[in-house]
């Protein structure tokens, strides 16, 4: 590895890529000596006639470019000031770019392992501009650690006459090529690729995993509270059509192409937000899922990905998935007053599960209906939305190498293990801007240790560390405060969904 103690203080780290040279900066942390190199684009910027095309290959430059700042995102406007995560949205045309950070810069024969992290954020935001999605902490386990960016929303995902399907889907694909291409400049090795992501960057790398023209881009995958998109193309043809006639235009590439980025932004949020009650709001999700999100084209995705996955797409690959024990929970929460009257079983049926089902899912999760309705309808939705599909997707893949978590430690200034909360203790960052805000003051750095300590084994050796699941159906990994443990079913509470 580079050491800077061995170059003169005033130099800043340059890597030659294809396209051009780039310099980044150094960050001399006495234990863990690195480098980042910010914003380099991996395609031209997706604006004017290259809006709604595939990724196109970036132009290449003369001279050193400079990569010590961070990129254009997709992501518009003030979006950080009301997101668990602080992502901040940084203006400008070049969206598609990546963010490495790695402790050997220009080291081609050092072959380190490869981390790429995909952001979430429902599909529709988030930045890798976040603060959380630093790889310093990987940089100090000899990692490679690669954040990408990708277009979000309609832009990215929504279905157009005479545009490419899966526009974000082919961003992630151009930007593994990226890696593929170019990471050995930056010290990586391109055999040896873990990718990563959290929430829809999670369901993103799940798409990745059963998407058979993906498959000789990465070679392992962790996915942290994934978020599924398989939207199927009827409903990413109705909310097409609705954007459409909300902008006033046709539903067609000339049409869109006609409306303001910034005015198509806002109009799509009204589509998903389609005002109601906050219950009328968690029942549609339920229902209908994410309007925007991979869609099942029959090119890119032919099927769905569990389905896919079950077929034995990606079964040679090792994957890693988990949640939090309450994804959701802090949302019904905020509704537990006007719940307290309501019994949790009218409260079930009113989101649309049968007597039937309601009998055995309120027998399974005895313990946290006697914490109360609010408590056990945010269990509900976190289990449909988020636990359930763990459970799913690890008894999809049989004996392919699978291991199964809990994120158990719940927060002290939530009150619960709720969705985003163990990205810090993940990518081991508890110093950083807000983290506090999310995990209450004195975040407990064992937990960071625990869980940091096992992606960082899963990345260099294939293995986090505990028993698999593909070995022992049911064996679950819980990370919580008291230490982690190795429980028989983990999931045993989302039986009644499965």
């Amino acid at each position: 590895m580079t050491n800077p103690a061995s170059r003169p203080a005033h130099e800043e780290p340059v890597v030659e890529t294809t396209a051009g040279a780039v310099r980044g900066l150094w960050r001399d942390s006495p234990e863990a000596p690195s480098a980042a190199f910010l914003g380099i684009p991996f395609a031209q910027p997706p604006v004017g006639e290259l809006r709604f095309a595939a990724p196109v290959p970036v132009e290449p430059w003369t001279g050193i470019r400079d990569a010590t700042s961070f990129g254009a995102t997709p992501q518009r406007g003030p979006v950080a000031e009301v997101t668990l995560i602080p992502e901040p949205s940084v203006p400008g045309d070049s969206t598609l770019n990546v963010n490495v950070f790695t402790p050997s810069p220009g080291e081609t024969g050092a072959r380190l392992p490869v981390l790429v992290y995909i952001h979430g954020g429902g599909y529709v935001s988030g930045s890798p501009a976040s603060p959380w999605y630093d790889g310093e902490a990987f940089a100090r386990d000899g990692i490679v650690t690669v954040v990408v960016s990708y277009r979000l929303g309609f832009d990215g995902f929504g279905l157009i006459e005479g545009a490419p399907s899966n526009r974000g889907v082919r961003d992630w694909l151009a930007a593994l090529e990226w890696v593929q291409r170019e990471i050995m400049a930056f010290g990586g090795d391109p055999d040896a690729v873990t990718i990563a992501g959290q929430s829809a960057g999670g369901g993103a790398v799940l798409t990745l995993l059963g998407m058979p023209a993906a498959q000789h881009l990465f070679h392992r995958v962790w996915a942290l509270s994934p978020a599924l998109g398989d939207v199927s193309r009827e409903r990413a043809r109705s909310v097409a059509t609705q954007l459409a006639e909300l902008a006033g235009v046709a539903a067609t590439r000339d049409g869109f192409a006609s409306v303001d980025p910034d005015a198509l932004i806002g109009l799509q949020q009204k589509i998903s937000e389609r005002g109601g009650t906050r219950l009328s709001s968690i029942r549609r999700l339920l229902a209908e899922g994410l309007p925007w999100g991979p869609m099942i084209d029959g090119d890119l995705l032919p099927t769905t990905t569990p389905e896919s996955i079950a077929s034995g797409v990606g079964a040679d690959k090792a994957l890693v998935i988990g949640s939090t024990d309450d994804e959701f929970t802090r949302i019904t929460d905020d509704a537990r007053i006007t719940l307290r009257f309501v019994p949790a079983a009218v409260a079930l049926g009113a989101l649309g599960m049968d007597r039937h089902t309601r009998r055995s899912y309120l027998a399974d999760n005895a313990e946290q209906h006697r914490l109360g309705t609010a408590a056990l309808l945010g269990r509900y939705v976190s289990d449909t939305v988020f636990r359930s599909g763990v459970a799913r997707i690890a008894a999809a893949r049989g004996a392919a190498p699978t291991w199964v978590y809990r994120f158990s430690w719940a927060s002290t200034r939530v009150g619960w293990a709720c969705h985003c909360v163990d990205v810090p203790f993940w990518f081991d960052v508890l110093d950083r801007d807000r983290v506090d805000a999310l995990t209450g003051e004195n975040p407990p750095p064992s937990m960071a240790d625990a869980l940091h300590g096992a992606a960082s084994s899963f990345v260099r050796v294939g293995d986090p560390g505990w028993a698999s699941w593909s070995e022992d159906t049911g064996r679950t990994r819980v990370f919580d405060v008291t230490g982690p443990e190795t429980v028989a079913d983990g999931y045993a509470s989302v039986r009644a969904l499965l």
